[in-house]
């Protein structure tokens, strides 16, 4: 019996399981059962052109591996063919394990590997066939990743600012030659060692702990102004890095520059009606979405598509996410010429409502205004209306505002004459109108009207990578809104801040940094000054914490592994006299690892 279907479900290999045996073994070899006869396993290999191939017993385990010559060799004493696979010796085998890796197997050379599990059933074979279509395939890669190195190192070396990136204990991996010709310092010496031994005045390993980034700022290097940018390198949801970046040797031409644009926005600045035609340039600013986490760019690229088109558009979020910024923000990339007009739905009352939207002609009621009133629909001739809190409208006036979606036209309270509308309509609620469809208190042709487009707002506590970005933003914001002297958050107040859950979203944190700066005198805002929820829930985290290493064995486990750690590198460096290179290589690792647990140790 030939075991000639032996395929196992391979699971879908990642990235880091490349080198795995898994990923190159034969998953279907040709296997010959002990309980057949020497004649038909001459015969299989006869006309498979095997030099090998692995014997099994009845229960699908492996026995060994069965040479030609051996079956050559009992065919000469026997020439029936008649004795069995078990009877005669098959010689000693490796076996290896899927997990195993393709670079440990070649020391093995062997010319066939069963590939076998924890009860030594065979899962499949690496032959000289399997190891040649690693062998192509890694060196491809390592090609591909060599040219890749190759055209960085390039870039980093031709930028004309100096480039420094520092990992996440702040060591520095990388320091391009303009950086070096700045501070005088080569890039050997300077790879390796902490980001303070190197840059006077950094905060680049600041930034790594906070994942604030910091884009135009001014930094004294060796008794110069300069202007740098630091940002933050995330993995996932954790920063393992940093980037500085020098964009300008010296600032006083751009303080002038600065002086001068100020000095043209002063002059230039016109008071005119809120509804100005020229408010997309004016609102600019309002529409701007921030945050890089992978779940706000996908609402922005939706947002981007949306600003392309005509269509109605439905934002939906909780409060205080920020669904009026999108709607802007739509406007803003639109190719709309018309204006912004924003309605609060929930704002108006319902005897209000139709002369609000529509607008009312002289005469049409006691107190209307002389001349009559244009509604919100005439005002965003050509333009956008957002509709905010859409789920609060009156169910009266959602049967009208369907028939100006249907018609588009409106008739104006006390008036006889229709006019066109022309403006396009984006709505927004922080209500289900699904649940209040089925409720029978949202009109269902209405709701399919509006939802042509839907973009939905991911509250901040799903979105917790952009938290630094918006405190960094808000903060001058605020500090600039009420005058005051720049402040900024420390890591540890940085961390409170990511980690509360912020109910009221992007509002609450706007309100939260606005209590803080007027309250706090301090430059440097630290756990302490934050609001008492805020403080006792990291409090409360910390705790809990702490609890579980109280009781985690394993903890303890690491911590007398980490001690010994410590202990070994403080013999190495008394040994060395404190030259870390040797002391590195007599612990046999890399420089840059053995900086990184100084660091981590607080050896000096």
């Amino acid at each position: 019996m030939v075991y000639s279907e032996m395929t196992i479900r391979k699971e879908k290999i990642s990235s880091n399981d490349f080198f795995q045996v898994e990923r190159w073994m034969n998953t279907a070899p040709l296997c010959i059962c002990s309980t057949q006869t020497v004649w038909e396993a001459a015969k299989i290999m006869e006309q498979t052109e095997l030099d090998v191939m692995p014997v099994v017993d009845e229960n699908d385990q492996l026995v060994g591996l069965l040479s030609f010559r051996t079956i050559l060799s009992n065919l000469l004493k026997d020439s029936t063919g008649s004795s069995l696979i078990e009877d005669i010796p098959v010689y000693l085998y490796d076996s290896v394990r899927p997990t195993d890796q393709m670079t440990d197997i070649v020391k093995m050379q062997a010319e066939c590997l069963p590939v076998v599990d924890q009860s030594n059933k065979i899962l499949g074979i690496i032959t000289p066939k399997e190891m040649m279509n690693f062998y192509t395939k890694s060196m491809s890669i390592v090609q591909k990743k060599r040219n890749a190195i190759e055209i960085l190192s390039s870039v980093l070396e031709s930028a004309y600012e100096g480039i420094a990136v520092v990992d996440e204990f702040g060591i520095l991996i990388e320091f391009n030659e303009a950086y070096s010709r700045f501070t005088g310092i080569s890039r050997e010496e300077a790879i390796g060692r902490h980001v303070t031994e190197v840059i006077d005045n950094t905060n680049l390993h600041v930034t790594v702990k906070t994942a604030i980034p910091e884009r135009g700022v001014i930094q004294n290097i060796q008794g110069q102004d300069m202007v740098v940018h630091r940002i933050p390198i995330w993995e996932g949801e954790r920063v393992v890095g940093a980037i500085g970046m020098l964009i300008f040797e010296g600032v006083t031409e751009i303080y002038k520059i600065y002086e001068n644009l100020q000095m043209n926005y002063r002059n230039k600045r016109v008071e005119g009606s809120p509804y100005s035609k020229n408010n997309k340039k004016n609102d600019a600013e309002s529409s701007q979405v921030l945050g890089t986490s992978k779940e706000i760019s996908e609402v922005k690229r939706i947002a981007r598509r949306a600003a392309k088109t005509a269509a109605t558009v439905l934002i939906t979020g909780e409060s205080g996410t920020g669904k009026e910024v999108f709607a802007r923000n739509i406007h803003q990339l639109s190719s709309s010429l018309g204006p912004f007009v924003s309605v609060n739905c929930g704002a108006i009352p319902e005897a209000l409502f139709e002369s609000e939207l529509f607008g009312y002609e002289e005469g049409a009621f006691t107190g209307a205004k002389k001349g009559g009133k244009q509604g919100k629909f005439e005002l965003a001739e050509k333009g956008i209306i957002f509709l905010d809190e859409i789920g609060e409208m009156p169910l009266t006036m959602q049967t009208k505002l369907l028939r100006v979606l249907q018609e588009k036209e409106a008739e104006r309270v006390g008036g006889v004459a229709k006019y066109k509308i022309n403006a396009r309509i984006i709505a927004a609620t922080n209500k289900n109108l699904e649940e209040m469809v089925s409720n029978k208190t949202f009109r269902e042709d209405l709701y399919y009207r509006l939802n042509i487009i839907n973009i939905h707002v991911p509250p901040l506590r799903k979105r917790r990578q952009d938290i630094p970005i918006l405190l960094s933003y808000y903060l001058k914001e605020v500090c600039n809104k009420y005058h005051m002297p720049m402040k900024s958050f420390n890591p540890d107040a940085v961390s409170a801040l990511m980690s509360y859950p912020w109910k009221g979203n992007i509002r609450e944190l706007i309100n939260t940094i606005e209590q803080i700066v007027t309250l706090v005198d301090s430059q440097e805002i630290h756990l302490v000054h934050l609001p008492h929820s805020i403080k006792e829930m990291q409090w409360e985290q910390a705790e809990e914490v702490t609890d579980v290493k109280n009781v985690s064995l394993l903890e303890k486990a690491k911590s007398m592994g980490e001690q010994m750690e410590k202990e070994s590198i403080i013999k190495a460096l008394t040994h060395t006299g404190g030259n870390k290179t040797k002391a590195a290589e007599m612990l046999g690792i890399h420089r840059t690892t053995l900086y990184q647990k100084i660091k981590k140790y607080d050896i000096y």
